[in-house]
């Protein structure tokens, strides 16, 4: 497959990225190997200075269909060692880490069954668009298991507690409508006007924006989402205006609108980045200080 991998497509142009999930054997069944695939191309993306958004679908009749379980009743045995972040971080949670410290929008098109891993790994995309044929599930009861991906984390800011409980507490599968209803996804589309409409978004964020500006407002945003007082806003949007107050992005994107026309930004997002972007997401639940990423290795196996 392009760029190597195994189990993604990787496709760039307009200005956007679009990663499109490639097991449709498997409904695109969710394995280790689609977890490295995906970081990997989450840095790619962060990376490239010619991106600026990136749309996430699946290729067939099914967006994800959840974690692949050919290992039957084994699928989610680690080794017998005693836990320990280090060694055992849940899979899940190293993508949606990954997809929270993206410094590029992230758009989910999601055009078929989305279930278990299929939908939690959505969560921290900055939208999601679904097909008419879209089903979800929170189903981990149903398995003997509870959310992962930090979706104990993700799902009620998205939703509210009381529609989260109820998904996850009665692990049905549930429609487009009802996702829509509920807030989990933007808007509805037929099946083949969803990845288009995706792009269009991912176009619309991208174009005409200073990719610095974007990156660290798309970071605050989330970051004050999570903590939730006034205090660590203003400190976060009085250290980013000092920044970028008397960045060259400004100069531009100031001069560009006096002149009436369309701004060219000179900062890029892999050179250009300010130091206290890496400073948020380690003090925050980010990155990991010591390995400047957003975990320290995958999960541990039996």
């Amino acid at each position: 497959m392009p760029d190597g991998y195994e189990t993604i497509r990787l496709e760039r142009a307009d200005g956007i990225a679009v990663i499109t999930l490639e097991r449709p054997d498997r409904l695109n069944a969710f394995t280790e190997q689609m977890l490295e695939d995906l970081v990997d191309a989450f840095d790619r993306t962060d990376a490239d200075d010619d991106i600026g958004a990136v749309v996430v679908t699946g290729t067939g009749r099914a967006f994800c269909a959840g974690a692949d379980l050919a290992e039957g009743g084994a699928t989610f045995e680690r080794d017998g060692e005693p836990f320990t972040m280090e060694r055992h971080p849940d899979g899940g949670g190293v993508l949606t880490r990954r997809i929270f410290d993206s410094a590029k929008p992230v758009i989910g098109a999601i055009n078929g069954p989305a279930v278990g891993i299929g939908v939690t790994f959505t969560l921290p995309m900055d939208a999601r668009l679904a097909s008419e044929t879209a089903r979800f599930g929170f189903v981990f009861a149903k398995r003997g298991l509870v959310p992962e991906a930090a979706s104990s984390f993700f799902l009620p800011r998205l939703v509210g507690i009381a529609q989260a409980a109820e998904w996850v507490l009665t692990a049905r599968i549930f429609d487009a409508e009802e996702a829509l209803a509920g807030g989990l996804v933007r808007s509805v589309h037929p099946p083949d006007e969803l990845l288009g409409a995706a792009k269009a978004l991912a176009i619309e964020m991208a174009e005409g924006k200073s990719k610095v500006a974007v990156a660290v407002a798309r970071r605050m945003l989330w970051q004050m989402h999570a903590e939730g007082t006034p205090a660590a806003a203003h400190e976060a949007d009085s250290e980013a205006l000092h920044f970028l107050g008397s960045s060259e992005d400004v100069r531009e994107g100031v001069t560009a609108f006096l002149e009436k026309r369309e701004a060219d930004f000179p900062l890029r997002v892999s050179q250009d980045m300010p130091a206290f972007f890496t400073r948020w997401q380690e003090e925050r639940g980010g990155l990991l200080p010591q390995t400047g990423r957003s975990y320290d290795r995958l999960p541990a196996r039996r």
